[in-house]
């Protein structure tokens, strides 16, 4: 709660007629523990993945998977073209693989930034060495803002290392939430 007996900056305002500094914004929402995955897409001959730190279930009967993926992203096109996403789930340990898929992917056919990937059952590239990975049809999708909710039914999913920890935003000095900078 932002206290009127001090003074702030007042950078943008919010719903309710509260007005927040974004540098606050950003720190608060940074905070939010979150997943740390790598998405897989496919649309056509054209395969990425990206970091991503939205993904949640949203649903268990049927199951179902939301991943909040940028407007301009290149996994938002394919996703939208292709219908389909992976989540594949990283080992806390093995980090640095999160700041590779930060940009589109380079795909040789056989890795994409040289990690061995294969077809899932929806043709979206699955990590070989994911601890655990979840292929998902899109059921919905939800414009919200900068970034589209996609929402994908489970249609496959396997665990390589049952005993693994996964990687979550904790893990990284990674940010990525609060208020988009121009």
């Amino acid at each position: 709660m932002v206290s009127l007996d001090r003074p702030v900056a007042w950078l943008g305002s919010y719903p309710g007629g509260v007005a927040l500094d974004d540098e606050l914004v950003n720190k608060v929402t940074w905070k939010i523990p979150n997943a740390l995955a790598l998405v897989g897409s496919k649309a056509g001959d054209r395969r990425n993945a990206m970091t991503a730190t939205w993904v949640t279930q949203l649903s268990m009967d049927p199951v179902l998977i939301g991943i909040g993926v940028d407007n301009d992203a290149v996994t938002h096109r394919l996703i939208t073209e292709g219908g389909s996403f992976t989540v594949n789930l990283w080992d806390a340990t093995d980090t640095k693989v999160f700041v590779k898929f930060s940009k589109p992917a380079t795909d040789d056919g056989g890795t994409l930034n040289g990690r061995p990937v294969r077809a899932a059952t929806t043709g979206a590239p699955v990590f070989d060495e994911a601890l655990a990975w979840i292929d998902c049809e899109v059921r919905h999708t939800l414009e919200l803002g900068t970034h589209t909710l996609f929402v994908g039914e489970i249609v496959d999913a396997a665990i390589r290392d049952p005993e693994g920890r996964p990687a979550s935003s904790q893990d990284t000095r990674m940010k990525y939430g609060g208020v988009k900078r121009h």
